[in-house]
């Protein structure tokens, strides 16, 4: 397996094709998902159907279904185990969007902002919860401890993404720090646990986790480009969040580097206070500055890095659509 460079790919067509292969699979998840979202509170329920219309790529549960199937995997579990990956990354969503005061999420109206924050984070609980439930139906102690010390380190990630919020000061270290443990942890999680179902050496599932990590960087680093380089038609929120929110993002920690004096002071003010006040003008700055190639370089190396531990895997369709989800994380432009 070649995977010294990445793929040219038409993001959509490639993605649709990965989709495609797991389709059988993601039919069942998504069936389950509904079915173990449902309760006798009614304001659960109208949550619960708000987030399954709002789409979705279910990526990670989707990780988790290709990993088992390469790896060999041929029983039924990993269903239960996609809907806990899928139930504990929704929950997140919803108390991100509390925290960040977001309004719009993949082009619609967020729940705290349809039925306030109070209810988002109580069925983000809600979520939580439900996933230990199917945890503990699935009766395999290492199993749990991953998922347990995932969503705890998740939890963490949330926390040192709050106290970067407003911070000028962060640095690529600590930027990559958030990400492993808000985002990266749990695409690890979802292809480690596909290795283990499939019965792989323990060398393969260090494998896999590997490559999860990896992707997981490379996901988070390119969508928090898109916010300066795509359009809400497309990325499904409004342009700038980040930048309005305080949030130093890779593309704004790389511009501030290299821009003149005036600039990084007007940057800093923006991640300070919020607000987009100066948009066009950071937003020219990131451009002239060389940050958005910087970055682009940066969450390549990640995804060169994921197709990379894909090489100890036996070959098959399902390891193929894994190395395509390395292109598709850093050239999608959704």
């Amino acid at each position: 397996m070649n995977s010294s460079v990445l793929q040219t790919i038409d993001p959509a067509r490639d993605y649709a094709g990965v989709r495609a292969l797991a389709e059988g699979d993601m039919q069942r998840i998504d069936a389950l998902i509904r079915q173990r979202l449902a309760s006798d509170v009614v304001l659960i329920n109208q949550i619960a159907d708000h987030i399954i219309a709002g789409g979705g790529k279910r990526l990670r549960p989707m990780l988790h279904a290709l990993a088992a199937r390469a790896s060999g995997y041929a029983g039924d579990k990993h269903l239960k185990l996609a809907a806990v990956i899928e139930f504990i990354h929704t929950s997140t969503l919803l108390h991100d969007d509390v925290v960040d005061e977001s309004d719009l999420r993949r082009g619609r109206k967020t729940a705290n902002a349809l039925w306030g924050n109070a209810a988002s984070v109580l069925v983000g609980d809600f979520l939580y919860s439900r996933s230990f439930q199917l945890m503990v139906e699935l009766d395999d102690m290492r199993i749990m401890r991953i998922l347990a010390d995932t969503t705890n380190t998740i939890a963490e990630g949330e926390v040192l993404q709050l106290l970067n919020i407003g911070n000028a000061d962060v640095n690529e270290a600590a930027y990559l720090a958030v990400i492993e443990r808000k985002t990266a942890v749990l695409f690890a999680a979802a292809t480690e646990l596909g290795g283990i179902l499939g019965g792989l050496p323990e060398t393969q599932v260090s494998a896999l986790r590997r490559y999860g990590m990896q992707l997981g960087y490379a996901f988070q680093i390119a969508d928090d480009l898109l916010d300066y380089v795509s359009d809400a038609s497309t990325l499904g929120k409004n342009i700038g969040d980040d930048l309005a929110e305080g949030k130093p993002t890779l593309p704004l920690i790389y511009a501030m580097q290299r821009v003149g004096v005036e600039q990084a002071r007007e940057m800093r003010h923006a991640i300070e206070h919020g607000g987009l006040d100066s948009l066009d003008h950071i937003l020219t700055a990131i451009r002239e500055s060389g940050a958005i190639e910087r970055t682009r370089e940066c969450a390549l190396r990640h995804a060169y890095a994921a197709r990379d531990a894909l090489a100890s895997l036996p070959a098959s369709s399902y390891r193929d659509a894994l190395a395509t989800l390395a292109d598709y994380s850093v050239q999608r432009t959704f």
